[in-house]
C-alpha cells in the first residue's frame, strides 16, 4: 500500500469492479468491504479485480483493510479528484456517494450502481454484470472461431 495504482494496469487483463464508498470503518462501508471480501474469489473465478475508494489516507485504509482482512487494494482519494471523475455524488450535500463502477477490459464503464442505503447490493449487482460481461465475451469468442 501507498503506492499509485492506475486502471491502464488491468486494461486487457481483467474486468475492474470500482467501488467508491464513502469512509473506512462506518456500519454501511464495513458491510460492504466485508461483502466484496467473502465475495472475492466469485470475482476472482469472473477475471474481475475489486477497488474500493475513499477519502481517508493511505494509514487509514491499511488499517481498515487489516481489521476486517480485505484482500483488494484500497485507494486513497484524499483531495476527492477521482470521486470528481467519475461523477460520483454526495448525498445531503455531503456525505460522499456511495457508487460502483464496473469497467471491462478496453476500459470502458459498462455499468454503473448508485445505492447509499444498499451497501451488500453493489456486491450482487457487480457479480451479476461480471457474469453477463463474460458471456458477451464467451459469445463473441465463439462467433469469431465460427468464422474462420
Amino acid at each position: 500500500m501507498g503506492d499509485n495504482a492506475t486502471l491502464s494496469e488491468y486494461q486487457g487483463k481483467k474486468n475492474v469492479v470500482l467501488y467508491f464508498y464513502p469512509k473506512d470503518e462506518t456500519t454501511g462501508c464495513t458491510k460492504e468491504a466485508c461483502a466484496f471480501r467473502d465475495s472475492y474469489d466469485a470475482f476472482t473465478a469472473l477475471g474481475a479485480e475489486v477497488l474500493g475508494v475513499s477519502g481517508q489516507t493511505v494509514e487509514s485504509h491499511k488499517g481498515f483493510a487489516s481489521h476486517h482482512g480485505l484482500p483488494f487494494l484500497l485507494l486513497a482519494d484524499v483531495d476527492n479528484k477521482v470521486r470528481q471523475l467519475y461523477g460520483v455524488p454526495a448525498n445531503m450535500g455531503f456525505i460522499p456517494g456511495r457508487v460502483t463502477y464496473i469497467i471491462d477490459k478496453k476500459g470502458m464503464v459498462r455499468h454503473v450502481f448508485n445505492s447509499q442505503i444498499q451497501p451488500e447490493k453493489h456486491v450482487e449487482e457487480a457479480k451479476r454484470v461480471l457474469e453477463q460481461l463474460n458471456a458477451e465475451e464467451k459469445n463473441q469468442a465463439e462467433m469469431t472461431s465460427a468464422k474462420v
